[in-house]
């Protein structure tokens, strides 16, 4: 690794320099690191870069940023320098992009390193990457104050800030949360190094008289590897696509089932608040972020979601109407669009219906793809913790025979081993779910009790009363005769 310290001045203009400016690690790397917490990468830092960073502009990128990002910014602006507390990141981010790379923390990076304002200052990864072991005090208000004073009249600074209190914490909280990770190095009680709780108190911090205002992006599954970003998160729709890439992310038992709780509080209102991290753009125009078309446009909603609140509320007639449209529409669709047409992937519109995204295709046709989509179906409704408005047969293939019986098709033995996943019996993923179903069934066992035991006192005062000991009476010695007939006969 070629090294220049601060007092060669006339090196640091070079390219593909590592210039170490004081604390840097030695033996650490962000952009490969052992406890599982990658560098800031992916399409929507991607998205917001390219939306963002102009041909003139002179960037300063501070923090962990994957390579490929940091190679975007490089062939985009007119210069570009990067700030790095891991030398050997710093050594393969000279080498691979040619910039010059300042290796250390965030409180050593003067004024005589690097441009003395930069158009632009990226720092998505935020503030607590920036700092090391051996930084004295640096309260994440700090080093956001450090990063505007490098900003140029003008400049605009993407900042990333990871939430304190995001859905996850609804969805599995961390067990291991306590536990201190290789780069909790002890903080000053003056201040610490991650941003303040909740979305309000960062933005208040960002929104100075200077700046003109913040734009922010709500960003799912994580701060560090965003596949959905949106800045306005009651779009229509866009419960939907958060809650996909939050449940991409779990897998095996969890605390509540994290697709509906997700869409929830998405539809609550709580999308912003309850996102893992988010992007803020101060003093640049806001673009979209997400690809165009990425959430849908205009009415309507899942199929699912109007299937699910039947079931919910008992609504034969509803769930008559739905299943046999939507099983007509279905057999109407070209083998690729049937293939990924899920109920938790077509929206309706009215009479309607449309494929809402992509989704995991169905290798089958005919007769066993629409039991293979609604079996799909019923799966997600256990999975969540449903309830089903019948009484017995609650197994995935009684259940999928039920909603296939509405459209004219009944399920074989041959039919279901060919589409069906899994013939055991589902139970929801989360642990709220599960206790949810259960308190379900057990009342439901309840009120069947209530109801034979009702039953059994009618039948026992029927017995006792003078009608029926009068039938049986006339009736006894007809059944003799006709068993004393019977015997003759044969």
């Amino acid at each position: 690794m070629t090294t220049v310290t601060p007092d060669q001045s006339s090196e640091e203009t070079s390219p593909a320099r590592s210039v170490m400016i004081a604390g840097e690690l030695l033996n650490w790397s962000d952009l490969h690191p052992s406890d599982g917490r990658p560098a800031v990468g992916g399409p929507v830092p991607a998205e917001l870069l390219a939306a963002v960073v102009r041909p003139t502009d002179s960037v300063l990128v501070a923090g962990p940023h994957s390579v490929e990002l940091l190679e975007q910014v490089a062939k985009t602006a007119a210069s570009v320098d990067v700030l790095v507390r891991s030398a050997p990141d710093a050594e393969e981010i000279a080498k691979a992009l040619g910039v010059r790379v300042f290796c250390g923390t965030l409180d050593h990076f003067g004024p005589e390193h690097g441009e003395p304002s930069y158009d632009m200052v990226v720092a998505l990864d935020g503030v607590p990457r920036l700092i090391g072991p051996d930084t004295l005090v640096m309260p994440w208000a700090d080093g956001l104050a450090v990063l505007k004073s490098r900003l140029a009249p003008g400049g605009r600074l993407l900042l990333g800030a990871e939430n304190s209190f995001g859905i996850e914490r609804l969805v599995q909280p961390d067990p291991t949360v306590t536990v201190p990770r290789d780069e909790d190095w002890p903080a000053d009680v003056r201040g610490d190094a991650a941003a303040p709780a909740g979305l309000k108190a960062v933005l208040a911090a960002l929104d100075g008289p200077d700046t003109g205002g913040s734009q922010v992006y709500a960003l799912y599954p994580s701060l560090v590897d965003a596949s959905v970003g949106l800045a306005a998160v009651d779009q229509p729709l866009a419960a939907a696509v958060v809650a996909r890439a939050v449940a991409a992310k779990f897998s095996g038992p969890t605390l509540t089932d994290p697709y509906r709780t997700t869409q929830e509080a998405v539809a609550a209102g709580l999308g912003s608040e309850l996102a893992p991290g988010w992007f803020f753009v101060v003093g640049a125009e806001a673009p979209a972020v997400l690809p165009e078309g990425a959430v849908p446009t205009g009415g309507g909603v899942l199929l699912e979601e109007l299937l699910l609140t039947a079931l919910r509320i008992d609504d034969h007639a509803a769930l008559r109407r739905m299943v046999p449209a939507y099983v007509e529409w279905l057999r109407a669709q070209d083998a690729a669009t049937a293939a990924i047409a899920t109920a938790d992937n077509v929206i309706a519109d009215g009479p309607s219906y449309r494929v809402f995204g992509t989704a995991d295709a169905v290798e089958s046709t005919g007769d066993a793809l629409v039991v293979a989509q609604l079996g799909r179906f019923v799966r997600r409704s256990l999975e969540t913790g449903s309830r089903q408005p019948w009484a017995a047969g609650s197994a995935p293939l009684d259940l999928t025979a039920r909603l296939a019986s509405m459209a004219g098709l009944s399920i074989t033995d041959e039919l279901w081993a060919a589409v069906a996943d899994s013939n055991e019996m589902i139970r929801p993923q989360g642990s709220a779910e599960q206790l949810a179903t259960i308190a379900r069934l057990s009342q439901e066992l309840s009120d069947a009790s209530v109801q034979a035991t009702w039953f059994e006192g009618q039948l026992k005062g029927i017995r006792r009363s003078k009608p029926y000991r009068v039938g049986q009476a006339v009736l006894n010695p007809a059944r003799v005769v006709a068993k004393r007939v019977r015997r003759v006969v044969r």
